[in-house]
């Protein structure tokens, strides 16, 4: 890392559509790296692309980073001394910065109409070959290379559609560092001249980007290994603006592959597969389809968090449970991986299940409580406590307690066919009224007592429990599994576990 330096990193997202869980990640990974040096988190607006802004994406973002927990310090919505953070906000900044570079030699206008371009093309193409503009054929183009000075000052008053591309340098070979990857070659041959400046007045993501890190005193960018192309006019155009002391340095982060075969995770994966791949649920303004989130699905900030840290970061040890402390403080890039990540929606599921089971239980009952409001069923505090006590440990959502719950608030409707063929004999009903008999006589109505009134009766009968319990369940519940049976009557209380008895009686005496 930059000796010296203050870390400061950023995570730089375009508005054009909701967080994908790559884009949560490079943001994870940054902020760790901040944290874990002491540094500052800045979020930035990469808004320069008009034409894919999507409405309501700036404030998705914000609002994805908040309940993901990951706290920004200097950027939108902040501010700090760097404002404003927003690129269609620094406009102004970018055309001045790219006339710099052509002043300097670095940069030129070019003149060249979208028909002209498409005319190179097409006569490439039509040759087996691929149309670069560049410093093959630069030369020969509508360009301030090719023009002469008056040409070029005629063109510029009279408004002429242009724009700035950067004057890429022949036949380098650059051997630039990146902190994942090592070493990364490049040939300045095989590049493009890359356009800076829009004819639109805006800058293009290269050159807002590397003025925007530079001003910002960005000492390290974090980004996803879509960028790694991207890197050699990046560091050329610090070299150009005479900041080659200050750049920064580099991670290009490894991808997010799909659950099955190769390919990077797709934001149509996840419908596809049955999985989110957003933090929170987006639906796009101009279709109207509605994208799964991770939070809507009933996940914890914390375990979406820990599952993101894990996929492309390895701890080095077999620790996999880390809370977000415990993440900033063991984090390092080095221990990033170059590989792409499986993305394993099983595995997202099994760290939600690891939280669940250590929150707190009046903290799940809260959130079972909302659940049940929306079934206008209101009981008491208490209750839903006991009731999460038993039946998270099969669960992975707060979801998955509602739906094992119901039975506590209604009794069975109906009773499992194959259940009540096996299990509920001839003389059934005689045993389950003796059972209505002996559970009546139980004065504390606990867990405890009735199991041991229960078991001392079945002994004394000497039939097995198997016998009683599974008709005894069937009747109480309408299924023949499920938690532990006393557990269940002690929260059902004792004139519920009898009125459900006696109604197992009635009712199935006719099958």
């Amino acid at each position: 890392m930059n000796n010296n330096r203050r870390v400061r990193v950023r995570f730089a997202p375009s508005p054009t559509g909701a967080l994908h869980v790559g884009g949560v990640r490079t943001a994870l990974f940054n902020y760790l790296f901040a944290r874990h040096h002491g540094g500052d988190f800045l979020l930035r607006i990469e808004d320069t692309d008009q034409s894919r802004y999507v409405p309501g994406a700036e404030e998705y973002i914000i609002q994805a980073l908040h309940w993901c927990g990951l706290t920004v310090d200097e950027g939108v919505g902040i501010g700090g001394a760097h404002a404003p953070y927003r690129q269609s906000e620094r406009q102004s900044l970018y055309r001045q910065f790219a006339l710099e570079l052509v002043a300097s030699g670095n940069a030129y206008f070019a003149f060249d109409s979208a028909e002209e371009l498409n005319e190179q093309r097409a006569a490439q193409e039509a040759s087996g070959n691929s149309f670069i503009y560049g410093a093959a054929n630069r030369g020969s183009l509508k360009n301030s290379l090719t023009l002469s000075p008056d040409e070029v000052k005629q063109l510029l008053a009279q408004g002429v559609h242009h724009v700035i591309r950067f004057k890429m340098p022949e036949n380098e070979e650059l051997v630039l560092q990146d902190i994942i990857r090592g070493e990364v070659h490049f040939n300045t041959s095989l590049l493009d001249d890359k356009v800076l400046f829009k004819a639109d007045g805006m800058p293009t993501y290269h050159l807002a980007n590397v003025v925007d890190d530079h001003l910002m005193e960005i000492s390290h960018v974090i980004r996803g290994e879509e960028w790694l192309p991207s890197l050699p006019l990046h560091v050329l155009l610090y070299r150009a603006f005479g900041w080659a002391e200050t750049m920064p340095l580099f991670a290009h982060l490894p991808l997010i592959l799909k659950p099955v075969g190769n390919g990077k995770l797709s934001k149509r994966d996840g419908n596809k597969m049955g999985f989110p791949v957003f933090p929170m649920e987006f639906t796009d303004p101009d279709t109207g389809e509605k994208w799964h989130g991770y939070k809507e699905d009933g996940y914890f900030p914390e375990a979406f968090i820990n599952m993101l840290a894990l996929l492309g970061w390895n701890p080095g040890t077999e620790q996999e449970i880390f809370s977000l402390q415990e993440l900033c403080d063991h984090f390092s890039l080095e221990r990033v991986n170059k590989a792409g990540a499986r993305f394993n929606p099983d595995k997202a599921k099994w760290f939600n299940h690891k939280y669940l089971q250590e929150k707190p239980d009046t903290e799940i009952a809260a959130s079972l409580a909302l659940l049940l409001e929306a079934d206008a069923i209101h009981p008491d505090a208490e209750k839903l406590v006991k009731i999460c006590q038993l039946l998270k440990e099969r669960a992975n959502f707060v979801s998955d307690i509602h739906a094992a719950s119901r039975f506590f608030f209604y009794p069975p409707r109906q009773y499992d066919e194959k259940g009540v063929k096996k299990n509920w004999k001839e003389e059934t009903p005689g045993l389950i009224r003796e059972l209505i008999q002996l559970l009546d006589g139980v004065a504390d109505f606990t867990s405890a007592n009735t199991e041991t009134a229960v078991r001392q009766w079945v002994a004394s009968k000497e039939i097995g429990l198997g016998k009683l319990m599974n008709p005894f369940r069937l009747a109480v519940i309408g299924v023949a599994d499920g938690p532990h049976l006393f557990d269940v009557i002690e929260i059902l209380g004792k004139e519920e576990t009898l009125a459900r008895l006696s109604a197992a009686v009635e009712r199935l005496a006719t099958k």
